[in-house]
This record gives structure tokens, C-alpha cells and sequence, in this order.
């Protein structure tokens, strides 16, 4: 059954709702921090809490189509079926239906609206250990509906099975998995001839110290891969021929004067800068707004971009291709299922545009740089096997140049790895590490403001300013976006000088507002209230962790009424009465992306 993406999206999404689905609809690709990592790999991991027990405000029944990203394939990238960027179809039972309505429903979709072969649909089961046995109901069940006997396979734990690694007391569970032939299409055979296209996950017990136990309350959690199944519906076997990239595809063909389907180099790198632009755009898109930077998820968005636009150059189009692919999934792929990329269009663009120059002024010079590495190391090599033929060749880039490549020309030690690999050649990460420490030792001792919470001391006037920072913080939220964040601050017993996040200058009106709203706080001389809580009870009563990775399990807070409410080591004043006039003396550009804001505390 041929369908476009946006066809199948919907369908899914109509599916679902006819079972009495509510569609929650899709989260920030940034994680949140409760299950450690950076972003959303799963669909269900914004779902976590509720899996776990806590009630969902949509009810017991979920859908969505969520976008999710990985990067641990960043290298596979540029073949038929890698992405970074992809999206997940799921459902969610939260204590509701189990095992024989999911079952049904997988089994209908599949063939009815989608129209998948039953005869060639295969499916796994849990095959059962010492600690949970075999999973015979949801054998019978699909058999019963249809699935033949044969076509059903038990595999081990390892396989079939779902639980959170190093915890007691979640829920767990066997997991069903269906499986569709990609190759052979007329005589598959299972496992050669098929792939993945999704799986039903059933968290029937609870893991305990050993072993597991019954759970009253049965949960279910359906993953289906979307740009997959748009690869089957389609008949297809290259996932970059898929609608969500013919006309990205087009584009750079016309760009580039080559033949996609040709293959070869040209081939890899439309499949490269198709990939990483569409993560570009989602992640500057997203409602975190991630911005390039050499930290965090800005680090990994910068990687990706300058990626691209190194394989711009490989396929022999200027960086602005990037701005083109661009404009054709916010307009034309995903204009409907992300409706806030349309809103940030002019923005992500710029954004885009601003690091192609960026990457693109230093990357000449770079692989100059990177080619007088290579060859000083052929020159080493000849010589020394000149003076003693049993030498071996050495074929390791030193890490102090593969250092100097990143913090002279901005070359991730990935993208020096895959230069090396192109020739041959292996990068000495471990003195990579050494002399980025080495530099990192040098910038503290230079860097006399380094202190908790940027704090030179803890006199009276740098916590008067320390806890003027906080309220500049929420001031920014409410005055610009609350979208800005702290980036970094630094503060002396003279005054205080606070970076965050913002596309733009502020306008003397917005500067103004924004010290005028920190005043009136001042003003009110509103207690400023210390408590220590769980890392959870904090994200629920909305204190804002503006450093995410440094909290441990036990967080300090401090609110000032419900006006700003952060995870703070301190120190603060006990009421913001005692802070005097606050006064911006300058707003300026930090780095791309960043504002910086100098302020004082006068009498």
C-alpha cells in the first residue's frame, strides 16, 4: 500500500483514537534529565513517569508520534536505512487493556490499514528463563489471530524482554516484537530476509532484588518505527527515496549537477547533508531552542552541522545548500506535524547560516592544517624506513595536534578521526584528553572567577548580587522567552555579569522592562526561602535546574515567592529588600547565540 508520511502519521494517529486513544502529541527531543541521557532515544521515554505509576491528566490510553535522536550511529550516517533525527509511533495502555486487545490492534493495523502481508509478518516472543516463564499467552493470541505457527519464534531475555537496568521495584516485562522481509520479498526467510518494524512491550511484574513479582496494574508500550514502516509501505529498500527526502534529495542534485542514484561518494553525501540538516533544523527548532556550542547538546548539534557542511564541500555545493534543505522540511515535510519550525523559520535559517560561515572560514585552513599532520607523519615514516627497513609505519595522529586542529580551527576530535580514517589512519584520543586537560588546568588558573555559582567570594555584596542573578533570571523569562536560560555568570563585591541564551540584541525598551520587573522584586521584599528535596520533588514543584548534570540526588533550592524558584548551591540573602537599586549598565553579544548583561547594585 503506497502512503506518504504525512498519510501515514495520520493514520496511526486515527487508529489509536478510534480505541479510545488521547494523542499527547510530541515532546522536546531534549531529554529532561530524570532518565539520563542527553535526548529522547525512545517514544516512550517522556512517558516514563506514567509508566512507572504516575497518573497521566490524558488518561489510560496514549498515542503520539514522537521525534527522537540518536547519535551513537552518527559514523553509519550515509547509507540506505542511518538517521539521526527519526520518529517513533507508539500507544500507551496505562493500566487499562493488555495483551489480547494489543495483540489485535498490532495485527490489524499491520494488515488492514496498512496492508502488510499476514503470510509474511513474523513475530518473537519471550522464550522464558529461571525468573519468568515462557510467554505462551501472547504465542496463542497471535497464532489466533492469524499469524502463522511457524512464522512465531521464543527468544531468550536478551532479546524479548524490557526492564530499567540497576533498578528494584519497576515495572518489567516481555516484549513481542514483529518483524517484516526487506529482502527475498517473494520466499523470505527469517531471521536473513527481515527487519524490525516495531514491538509491544508488556510490563506484567516487578523487578525485585531477585527475580520478579506479579504486577496488579499491567501496562503496555508500543513502539513502532515511523520512517521505517513509510520504507515498507512504499516498497522500497532506501530509506532516503522516501517522501520525507525526495525533494531534499532533488534539490542537491540540482545543486551539485550528480545522479543520486548513481551512488558512489556523491550518493553518501546527499544521504549526510540530507540527515544532519533535518537534525539541525529539529533541534534549533525544538522548543529548548539548542543552539551550537561547544558544550551539552550544543556540542553534539555542532558536530552534526559542521559534518554537513563539510560534506557540502565533498559534493562540491556551497554550505548555503544546507539553507535550501532547510526551507523544504519546515515548508513542505514537516509543516504540519511541527507547526513551531514554520514559527522559527527565520530564525533556525540564520542560525544555520551564521555557523556555515562559521565552520566554513576556518575549515580551508583546518585541513590545510590537518594535511601538513599527515604528511609530517609520511615524512617520519620514510625516513625511518630508510635508516631501518624492519620499522614499522606509524599510522596514529598525535593527540596534541589533533588538539590544536580543535581548539585553533574547531575541529571536533571526531571529525579529526574521520579525516584519519579516510586515509588510513587512527587519531591518539587518550593524548587528545591529556591536552585538552592540560588546557583546561591552565584556563582555571587564569580564570580568577571561578567560584560556585561564579562568585569570586562570598562577601555580603557578592551574595547580595548572587541572589540578583536569580532574579534577573526569571526577569529575562518573563520580559523575552521563557526559553532563556543562565549560560555561565561571574560576580566580584563591585558587579555582577550574567550570560544567557537569546537569538538578538535587546531593545532599550526590553532592557528597561526587564530592570524595571528585577526592581519591583526588590521592592516587594519577598523572603527568599531555602529548602533541600529530591531531585524529582524539585522538577515537580517547577525549580528550574539551570546546570543539570552537577545535581545529585538531595538538591538546595531557593524560591523567591513564586517568582523564581531554582536548584542553587547558594549563598543568598535572607530577603531581597536588603539588595538596593539594580541597574544593567551594558547588554552585549557573548558568543553566537549568547547575551551577556553587566549590572550593579547601587544604595
Amino acid at each position: 500500500m503506497k502512503m506518504t508520511s504525512k498519510e501515514l502519521r495520520q493514520k496511526w494517529l486515527d487508529f489509536y483514537k478510534s480505541k479510545g486513544h488521547k494523542d499527547v502529541g510530541a515532546v522536546s527531543l531534549v531529554g529532561d534529565g530524570t532518565t539520563g541521557v542527553m535526548f529522547n532515544v525512545a517514544g516512550m521515554q517522556p512517558l516514563m513517569p506514567y509508566l512507572l505509576g504516575k497518573p497521566h491528566p490524558l488518561g489510560k490510553r496514549l498515542c503520539n508520534v514522537q521525534g527522537c535522536m540518536r547519535t551513537v550511529d552518527i559514523d553509519s550516517v550515509g547509507d540506505s536505512s542511518h538517521f539521526t533525527f527519526f520518529e517513533m509511533m507508539g500507544n500507551w495502555s496505562l493500566g487499562d487493556y493488555f495483551k489480547k486487545e494489543k495483540t489485535a490492534w498490532t495485527v490489524e493495523l499491520l494488515t488492514e490499514v496498512f496492508g502488510l502481508e499476514k503470510d509474511k509478518l513474523c513475530t518473537t516472543v519471550f522464550a522464558g528463563d529461571e525468573s519468568a516463564p515462557r510467554d505462551e499467552e501472547t504465542a496463542s493470541l497471535v497464532i489466533g489471530l492469524g499469524i502463522k505457527p511457524e512464522h512465531v519464534f521464543y527468544l531468550p531475555k536478551s532479546d524479548n524482554w524490557w526492564e530499567l537496568e540497576g533498578t528494584v521495584g519497576t515495572p518489567c516485562g516481555p516484549d513481542n516484537e514483529w518483524f517484516y522481509p526487506i529482502r527475498n520479498l517473494e520466499n523470505p526467510t527469517f531471521p536473513e530476509d527481515y527487519v524490525e518494524i516495531g514491538n509491544d512491550v508488556y510490563m506484567q511484574y516487578r523487578k525485585l532484588e531477585k527475580g520478579y513479582e506479579p504486577l496488579a496494574g499491567k501496562n503496555v508500550d508500543t513502539g513502532f518505527g515511523f520512517d521505517r514502516m513509510l520504507l515498507f509501505l512504499n516498497g522500497l529498500s532506501d530509506a532516503y527515496e522516501t517522501d520525507l527526502f525526495t525533494a531534499v534529495i532533488a534539490e542537491l542534485e540540482a545543486l551539485s549537477g550528480k545522479n543520486y542514484h548513481e551512488g558512489g561518494d556523491a550518493q553518501k553525501a546527499m544521504r549526510i547533508i540530507a540527515d544532519h540538516t533535518r537534525t539541525t533544523v529539529m533541534l534549533i527548532g525544538d522548543s529548548t531552542g539548542v543552539l551550537p556550542s561547544n558544550t551539552g547538546a550544543g556540542y553534539i548539534l555542532r558536530r552534526i552541522m559542521r559534518r554537513a557542511i563539510r560534506y557540502c564541500r565533498q559534493l562540491g555545493v556551497s554550505p548555503d545548500a544546507m539553507l535550501s534543505v532547510a526551507k523544504i522540511f519546515i515548508e513542505e515535510v514537516y509543516d504540519e506535524a511541527y507547526p513551531l519550525l514554520k514559527e522559527k523559520e527565520a530564525f533556525i535559517l540564520e542560525e544555520i547560516k551564521k555557523e556555515a560561515e562559521r565552520f566554513d572560514a576556518t575549515l580551508t585552513s583546518g585541513i590545510k592544517e590537518f594535511e601538513k599532520c599527515v604528511q609530517g607523519l609520511a615524512r617520519k615514516n620514510e625516513f625511518m624506513q630508510k635508516s631501518n627497513p624492519g620499522y614499522v609505519p606509524e599510522t596514529v595522529i598525535g593527540g596534541k595536534a589533533a588538539f590544536r586542529l580543535y581548539d585553533t580551527y574547531g575541529f571536533p576530535l571526531e571529525l579529526t578521526e574521520e579525516l584519519a580514517a579516510e586515509r588510513g589512519l587512527t587519531v591518539d584520543t587518550h593524548g587528545f584528553d591529556e591536552a585538552f586537560k592540560e588546557h583546561q588546568e591552565k584556563s582555571r588558573v587564569l580564570n580568577k572567577g571561578e567560584a560556585k555559582g561564579g562568585l569570586e567570594s562570598h562577601s555580603e555584596m557578592a551574595v547580595k548580587y548572587h541572589t540578583a542573578t536569580h532574579l534577573l533570571n526569571a526577569a529575562l523569562k518573563q520580559i523575552l522567552s521563557p526559553d532563556c536560560n543562565q549560560k555561565g555568570s561571574n560576580i566580584t563585591d563591585e558587579r555582577m555579569r550574567f550570560d544567557f541564551n537569546f537569538p538578538r540584541p535587546m531593545t532599550a525598551e526590553e532592557i528597561k522592562a526587564v530592570e524595571d520587573l528585577v526592581n519591583q522584586k526588590i521592592k516587594e521584599d519577598i523572603p527568599v526561602v531555602y529548602r533541600e528535596m529530591s531531585l524529582e520533588e524539585a522538577r515537580r514543584e517547577h525549580f528550574v535546574g539551570v546546570f543539570d548534570s552537577k545535581y545529585g540526588e538531595v538538591v538546595k533550592t531557593y524560591s523567591i515567592g513564586e517568582f523564581s524558584k531554582e536548584m542553587c548551591g547558594g549563598p543568598h540573602v535572607t530577603h531581597t529588600g536588603v539588595l538596593g537599586k539594580f541597574v544593567i549598565q551594558k547588554e552585549q553579544s557573548s558568543s553566537a547565540g549568547i547575551r551577556r548583561i553587566k549590572a550593579i547594585l547601587t544604595e
